[in-house]
């Protein structure tokens, strides 16, 4: 385990933040403190890097972070970085500080910067923390059960009101190209209609005739998901009312979905798995990936990794249909 040449390690957050990301880091650093690793944070991701703001995180540093949500490293696009210009900066700047490996949590963009720093000569690892679920190498990413409860919160609660004055309520997920959110938080909630990119949809068949079909029913209401890959919420509602007369309304939600305080599963996942980067480090490896597979925490090439999609299971669609009777 002992990498007598792995004395400085580094971590930092990129792209979007996520629920878990400090219960990661606070893992990283007590890791690494067990070890006898000296841990550094590097603000504002790959451009804290290039602009070398970059910093000692000791024990004590990281206490009283598990709870919260965003990230304390903070966290930035850096379109610098995606140069080779820029990479190099960031190799020169990691080396002037004397970063012997560093571990990066984010998602495939923040991937990719990983893979390039460990081509350049930097040992280098990286974990997924996406809200979006969307990670093809691992079934589960840091942020994504926090999301789903945040999103369950809100539709429960536009369902009283949508209930109250007898109207269906378009509500739109985040997920980027990825139906995750809307699926997992529309099956939760009892949704009319789940739209995924995953899935074609026909507007008459699969939205109005199933609003019209539980109108006939005796339902008071409608709830409809759509996820951020199909967009369209606010005029999805207004053909909705148009077609059926039925009173609509189009919510989205936006970066609520990315705040709040990581539930138990956010924490303990984002633990083990910034436990393992440093492990990996230690244990000389590079140009890895730390992921869930099979519920099992355990580390692919990045390579292989970014390379893998991540497809929606069968039955999963399925259920869509099944539950919308």
């Amino acid at each position: 385990m002992d990498n007598r040449n792995m004395r400085t390690i580094g971590v930092l957050t990129s792209g979007g933040d996520a629920p878990g990301m400090n219960a990661a880091i606070r893992a990283v650093v007590r890791t690494g403190v067990y070890y006898g690793i000296k841990v550094c944070g590097v603000q504002r991701g790959y451009n804290g890097l290039i602009n070398g703001e970059i910093s000692e995180l000791r024990a004590r540093d990281v206490s009283e972070i598990l709870h919260r949500g965003g990230t304390m490293l903070m966290t930035a696009r850096c379109l610098e970085f995606k140069t080779p210009e820029g990479q190099q900066r960031a190799l020169h700047i990691a080396r002037v500080f004397g970063l012997d490996g560093l571990i990066v949590i984010g998602g495939d963009g923040s991937f990719q910067g990983a893979r390039a720093l460990s081509n350049a000569g930097l040992p280098t690892v990286a974990m997924p923390g996406t809200i979006d679920n969307d990670i093809g190498c691992s079934e589960y990413t840091i942020g994504y059960d926090t999301c789903l409860n945040t999103v369950k919160d809100a539709i429960d609660k536009i369902r009283d009101t949508a209930s109250s004055h007898e109207r269906c309520s378009v509500i739109e997920v985040m997920g980027r190209a990825a139906g995750y959110i809307a699926l997992e938080a529309g099956i939760a909630c009892g949704a009319e209609v789940i739209v995924i990119p995953e899935k074609e949809f026909s507007f008459d068949e699969d939205v109005l005739r199933v609003i019209l079909e539980a109108k006939t029913r005796g339902k008071k209401h409608a709830i409809v998901i759509v996820a951020e890959g199909i967009g369209g919420a606010m005029e999805m509602a207004k053909n909705i009312e148009v077609a059926t007369g039925i009173e609509s309304r189009a919510t989205i939600l936006g970066h609520v979905q990315r705040g709040g305080s990581p539930t138990v599963r956010d924490r303990v996942i984002a633990s083990r798995m910034g436990s393992k980067c440093v492990e990996l480090l230690l244990e000389g490896k590079s140009n890895r990936v730390v992921c869930m597979q099979n519920g099992r925490i355990t580390d692919v090439d990045i390579n292989e990794g970014l390379s893998m999609k991540k497809d929606i299971p069968q039955d999963m669609l399925d259920l869509i249909g099944k539950l919308s009777v």
